[in-house]
């Protein structure tokens, strides 16, 4: 903001417009103060908006400590006083979370993600943020896992009767499962027989996942094979 000093002037008659249209004469305030006051309320938002890339200031605490903090820690210094967290946030009455998030915040300027490491490198920013989400070692096991899955539900097939095989494809495995009562209605027969044939598919799958697969409990425990909440 300090690079184009007009546009912080044009902020300033901003605020004296909108003073114009809010100005009582009758409530026996003179112009000049209450225009004061809106000039700079709107130069003092412009500044706090225009401060970082990434915008600063926008709850009523950040705003007080924005224009604050450094001012009270110069104070808290000149009374021979250590500007510490704790004192900070009791008298600016705020929280000590806050007093050590926004000094992060104005002690350190914003840094582009596309902007290299160092000047003589091409690596940016960006590659080095840590990632949440799984590796790609935890990504390539549970791919192998899936076909191996796969390959063991599909030996299993021919050993299913009709029911059972609707039952395992369309809710066990499905990441919509259909409901009991809309498989009872398909073959004519009653919810809680479908609840039955259900829970013993479950048993002869977890017996052969169980020979089969014995090394790989815990990823299985993690897919959904069986109906989800609400699914019935």
């Amino acid at each position: 903001w300090m690079q184009n000093f007009m546009d912080l002037i044009q902020e300033g008659n901003v605020g004296l417009v909108q003073e114009t249209k809010k100005f009582d004469p009758y409530r026996g305030v003179k112009f000049s103060y209450y225009a004061a006051y809106w000039i700079r309320a709107y130069i003092l938002k412009f500044i706090m908006d225009n401060w970082r890339l990434v915008k600063i200031g926008t709850t009523q605490a950040q705003r007080k400590l924005f224009f604050s903090l450094n001012k009270e820690k110069k104070l808290l210094e000149a009374q021979g006083f250590k500007a510490d967290v704790k004192l900070l946030a009791e008298r600016l009455k705020v929280k000590e979370s806050e007093v050590i998030e926004m000094g992060q915040r104005m002690d350190n300027w914003d840094v582009s993600l596309e902007a290299p490491v160092r000047n003589d490198s091409e690596d940016e920013q960006k590659s080095f943020l840590p990632h949440d989400g799984p590796g790609i070692e935890d990504i390539v096991a549970g791919q192998e896992i899936r076909e191996r899955l796969k390959d063991v539900l599909s030996s299993i097939d021919d050993k299913l009767n009709e029911k059972e095989r609707v039952i395992l494809t369309t809710r066990l495995l499905n990441d919509e499962p259909r409901t009991l009562q809309t498989i009872a209605d398909q073959f004519g027969i009653s919810r809680e027989r479908v609840r039955q044939i259900e829970a013993n598919l479950l048993k002869k799958l977890k017996k052969v996942f169980e020979k089969e697969m014995p090394d790989v409990q815990d990823f299985l425990s993690s897919e959904r094979i069986v109906p989800a909440t609400g699914s019935e």
